[in-house]
């Protein structure tokens, strides 16, 4: 989130939040490398949905209500309440707590990755950055979260 403009949106950290968490929810090559060994700094699943949904409450209503706020647009807002959705559902199948294979291994894995990887690349595109960089770290996102 280097490229990002920190500060266009009103409520720029929620987004910085919710762009973190699909970022790392959309790519597979990531899930391999950092959750599934549990590389440090990076959290994993549950710690991503938290992002996703902690200060938004996406889970019990949807993100066209953050639109001029969080999302720049309806398209946005609609790619994000799917992916919550898909993501939100595997969590409450195989529980909060369950070890990242057991996500990874979920059948409907797959969609949900897909759905956060569409609403990641359209959030990226509206914020000016390349949607293929690696995921950043938890303290680089908290460390952006301080420097505005």
């Amino acid at each position: 989130m280097a490229g990002m403009p920190l500060n266009d949106m009103p409520w720029w950290r929620w987004r910085a939040h919710v762009r973190s968490a699909l970022h790392m929810l959309s790519d597979p090559a990531f899930h391999q490398n950092y959750w599934l060994p549990g590389v440090p700094g990076y959290g994993d699943v549950t710690d991503a949905v938290y992002r996703l949904v902690e200060d938004t409450w996406l889970d019990n209503w949807s993100a066209e209500k953050y639109v001029g706020t969080v999302f720049r647009d309806s398209q946005e807002a609609a790619l994000v309440d799917v992916a919550v959705l898909r993501v939100l559902r595997i969590m409450h199948q195989v529980g909060a707590d369950a070890p990242v294979a057991a996500y990874l291994q979920h059948h409907g894995w797959p969609e949900a990755v897909r759905a956060a990887r569409e609403a990641h690349v359209r959030l990226a595109a509206g914020d000016g950055d390349d949607p293929d960089t690696t995921p950043t770290s938890l303290d680089e996102l908290a460390a952006a979260m301080h420097s505005v």
